[in-house]
């Protein structure tokens, strides 16, 4: 039989000498039951030059021998062992934390797992490439992203770009700008069947950088890489979770403090035996991680099957032995400024706000236990991106959501919601609710809303491959498909700039009656206003046959020129040269 909850929860062993005991958060927290065998041990709070005196034991494996490595916050450090636990075993961490003269012992225990592999499943393949549902350039031929039709215009050119990552459909997948006219701005396609998600726009060390998570889907969850990206699109850092888990498509968040919140999934052998399953069941655990970005570190860790009991999911409770309870279903991290975190969860119905230190919640809406009181129109199912609005007057919150209300269908329309939240009197109202009039849309699976600075409401509609944007009042003043049934796990809108490092692209025809066509692109580029041909008798003495303006991601070009040598200059909205083509002999 394998384990339950019940009887593996157990409170972490702490003590004092000579000191108050200092707030000292330690990872697996006391009671967790599902430690994978790879775990480290976080030590978050005190400077890792003040942990001493770790003693790490399992119950069958013994005494760990490790080292710590610090954190580059200078806020703790990890303790890496040497050699795995055992799954079934219970483990009790020990340590004294020194602050000046004074001491405390601090500890935690836990349980390990008996992880469950998850099968390899086919990737769906891509959908057949037409001459409507693809965009090709003839300047790069390995760009192939899906076409796009803009329903609505935009009302305000000025709210910047659209960032999407298509994921199924035609063409090509991977993280794409468009501009607000439905123009390519920037691709970067995956390798079949690596996927992207979450395409997005975060700062890291006061920097603007594109984000998103890379790799395959595996059981409607991600193994792969979060990606970060600068503003020239060359690679900054690569986030990976740690402790024997994979990065999640899910979400990626970035702190003020350079470290990053992840979700996870821990596919685990379990007993459903309480909730109408197998006694040798698998279940997959959700879980949270705060990475630290430089290190690699896991700094604090939580897990919903520690803090949420399994009775709360919606999901069909699986019968076969081979099916796995995805009870739980983490799809979106909001870190807020006090250090507390709101998560969905989508097969429970609920958002969480969970304490930052010990994990514990603090309240809940939506679900079987919701702390509040649902007003009409306020129940939710199914839905993702759970984000904080505003909690600035005591009490009150107001948060926002993408109500799926499908997979299994629970209501005739998807819809971007938003509900005030009163913790004095436990009451959850309707805001505000986003729909696209007299055109229903359900969306069974993700979705997110942004709040713009203008007071617009962007909204990606997920499975569907729609973007749209609402004003203060509701009016639809922003519409975008994906054509060809191509989905988009969310959708943002900013300013962006971007200056690439490489050359820019340039093909050409062959010469004819003196003229010479060419095409032109430079992928991500948003400064170029004119191209400037130059051409010569060798490729050391080239001249300016013409100046031509940008007409978008390719700008075709037909020369006074046979070449045999030529070369363009992409032109700044300064009139400044910002980079030189190759030279080409046509």
């Amino acid at each position: 039989m394998w384990p339950t909850l019940a009887h593996a929860i157990t409170t972490g062993p702490s003590g004092t000498t000579g000191a108050t005991l200092p707030t000292e958060t330690l990872s697996p927290m006391p009671g967790t039951a599902d430690a994978f065998p790879d775990t480290q041990i976080s030590f978050l709070g005190s400077p890792s030059q003040d942990i001493e005196d770790i003693i790490v034991k399992g119950s069958r494996s013994g005494i760990h021998h490790g080292q710590l490595e610090s954190y580059s916050t200078g806020t703790g450090g990890s303790f890496l062992p040497h050699k795995p636990f055992t799954p079934g075993e219970k483990v009790t961490v020990t340590a004294t934390i020194v602050t000046g003269t004074s001491s405390a012992r601090v500890g935690t225990d836990f349980y390990v797992a008996y992880p469950y592999v998850l099968p390899q499943s086919a990737p769906s393949k891509p959908q057949t490439e037409t001459a409507t549902n693809v965009q090709h350039f003839d300047s790069r031929p390995d760009l192939v992203p899906p076409a796009v039709r803009i329903v609505v215009p935009a009302a305000d050119q000025g709210l910047g770009d659209i960032f999407v990552a298509p994921n199924s459909g035609p063409g090509r997948a991977g993280p794409m700008i468009v501009s607000p006219t439905g123009t390519l701005v920037w691709f970067h396609p995956t390798h079949y069947p690596s996927r992207a998600f979450d395409f997005n726009v975060q700062t890291y060390e006061g920097k603007p950088v594109l984000t998103w998570w890379q790799g395959r889907t595996i059981e409607l969850h991600g193994q792969g890489v979060d990606e970060m990206y600068s503003s020239s699109y060359t690679p900054i850092a690569k986030v990976y979770a740690s402790n024997g888990l994979h990065a999640d498509l899910h979400d990626f968040r970035i702190t003020p403090q350079n470290t990053a919140f992840i979700t996870a999934y821990a596919p685990i052998h379990w007993n459903l035996h309480s909730v109408g399953g197998l006694s040798s069941g698998l279940i997959d655990d959700s879980v949270v991680q705060e990475i630290d970005i430089k290190t690699g570190l896991v700094m604090w860790e939580w897990d919903s099957l520690s803090h949420v009991p399994i009775s709360n999911t919606y999901s069909s409770i699986p019968t076969q032995s081979s099916s796995v309870l995805d009870y739980f279903h983490i799809n979106s991290i909001d870190p807020l400024p006090n250090g507390d975190l709101l998560i969905s969860s989508r097969n429970t119905w609920t958002s969480f706000l969970l304490n930052g230190v010990t994990g514990a919640v603090i309240w809940q809406v939506g679900g079987k236990h919701s702390t509040f009181a649902l007003g009409p129109g306020a129940r939710f199912a199914w839905q993702h991106d759970v984000e904080m609005v505003s909690d600035s007057t005591p009490g009150q919150y107001l948060i926002s959501l993408f109500d799926n209300e499908d997979s299994p269908l629970e209501a005739s329309q998807s819809r971007g919601l938003e509900l005030a939240l009163d913790t004095q009197n436990n009451t959850a109202t309707v805001a505000r609710q986003l729909e696209i009039s007299g055109h229903p849309v359900v969306s069974d699976s993700q979705g997110n809303l942004q709040q713009l600075p203008n007071g617009d409401v962007f909204v990606g509609w997920g499975q569907v491959g729609i973007e749209s944007e609402f004003s203060p009042t509701g009016a639809l003043t922003f519409a975008m498909e994906l054509v060809g049934s191509t989905s988009s796990f969310r959708g943002y809108r900013y300013v962006w700039n971007g200056q690439p490092v490489v050359a820019p692209a340039v093909s050409h025809a062959t010469p004819s009656g003196g003229m010479t066509a060419l095409y032109v692109s430079w992928n991500g580029a948003t400064d170029v206003a004119s191209w400037t041909v130059l051409a010569g008798a060798s490729a050391k003495q080239l001249a300016p046959v013409g100046t031509y303006p940008d007409s978008g991601f390719e700008t075709a070009i037909s020369a006074p020129t046979v070449g045999p040598y030529v070369m363009v200059e992409a032109i700044g909205t300064s009139g400044q040269v910002l980079h030189a083509s190759a030279v080409v002999n046509v």
